[in-house]
């Protein structure tokens, strides 16, 4: 059995946002338990393009504060030229241009895996420990015991950042409160029924047609697209979310189905493109249930359940999914790991 003083759950922008400020804070004895065999979570940046997070604003305070203090670098979303909105199959495209007055949302350069490897440099990769799924946490006296898949561990506390949902499949010894319990079932997971393509391209061949590459589809396979090129506009891409119904086809169908729709709006250049990848959410055990369930408005984040300490005091909540402020963005990742560390630091 490994001792350590801080166990956290989960290699996320929240877990590895703790166990920054742990170390900052001089405190070394710490391991995240991560059970994919990357770190990240729902930040994943595949060949230049966000698969997972990827927008923030200038609101966003902690993802900005956090930037700057890692010395990296961001920038607007691409959107000059025109947008094309797909109101109806019926009806041609209408187009529109943003008010340049407005500005856009920013990305962050490099992609938003950048910010992860940055954490990670400063915590030491020998801190984290991926392909470990946690199956069971119990309360003995002054520690807790946590069992994975394989191997055993204990805490004097234990920060859980994964999604309250995945949380569920833990065994917990005594079992966690019911009012809690139902909170976790209750609170949607950020991203868990997502599809997202991306494509690369050799040229911005949009751009010479003063398209914007954004494409709003209030109907059609693809219900929203962006111009996803890096700050150097070195590589070229689209990237964007892919209509929820598309995940009932083979994947060749959906792909023909996707190529069609953008080749219809922003012509036949598409069709050139010299990658073409796909990310559904919902086929991510670490991020989705079984029965997944669309959300068309904004979900309740930030439940009061998970700004409470359990197992008396040993076990603390933070994700995402549990920030008062912002949830489900970077900036509500950030914000809970901020907190958990905050907690654990004076208790």
């Amino acid at each position: 059995m490994s001792k350590k003083k801080y166990i956290i759950i989960g290699a996320g922008l929240s877990g590895l946002t703790t166990a920054y400020m742990l170390q900052k804070s001089g405190k070394s004895d710490f391991m995240i338990l991560e059970s994919r065999d990357r770190t990240g979570g729902r930040i994943f940046t595949d060949n230049g393009i966000d698969f997972g997070a990827t927008w923030f604003h200038n609101h966003h305070q902690n993802v900005n504060a956090l930037l700057d203090e890692l010395k990296i670098d961001k920038f607007h979303q691409y959107s000059k030229g025109k947008s094309v909105l797909v109101y109806s199959t019926m009806s041609p495209a209408h187009y529109f241009e943003n008010d340049p007055n407005t500005p856009s949302a920013y990305r962050i350069a490099g992609g938003s895996t950048t910010v992860i490897d940055a954490l990670i440099n400063s915590i030491g990769k020998n801190r984290i420990k991926t392909g470990s799924t946690v199956l069971e946490i119990k309360n003995n006296n002054n520690l807790l015991t946590i069992h994975t898949d394989n191997d055993i561990y204990s805490a004097e506390k234990v920060i859980i950042t994964i999604p309250p949902r995945i949380t569920t499949r833990i065994n917990f010894e005594p079992e966690l409160p019911n009012a809690l319990y139902k909170t976790m079932k209750q609170t949607h997971t950020w991203m868990s029924n997502a599809i997202k393509v991306g494509l690369t391209f050799k040229t911005p061949f949009w751009r010479t047609k003063d398209l914007s590459g954004t494409l709003i589809g209030q109907v059609g396979v693809v219900t929203e697209l962006y111009d996803h090129s890096d700050v150097d506009n070195k590589t070229f891409s689209l990237m964007g979310f892919v209509n929820e119904g598309m995940r009932d086809v083979s994947a060749k169908e959906r792909k023909n189905r996707i190529l069609d729709h953008l080749q219809k709006y922003l012509g036949s250049e598409v069709l050139n493109y010299l990658t073409y990848e796909e990310k559904d959410w919902s086929q991510d055990k670490n991020t989705s249930c079984n029965k997944i369930k669309s959300i068309y408005m904004s979900p309740r984040y930030g439940d009061s359940e998970f700004d409470k300490t359990y197992l008396e005091g040993k076990l603390i909540f933070s994700g995402a999914e549990t920030s008062p402020l912002h949830g489900g963005y970077m900036d509500g990742a950030i914000y809970s790991g901020l907190l958990a560390a905050k907690k654990v630091l004076k208790s």
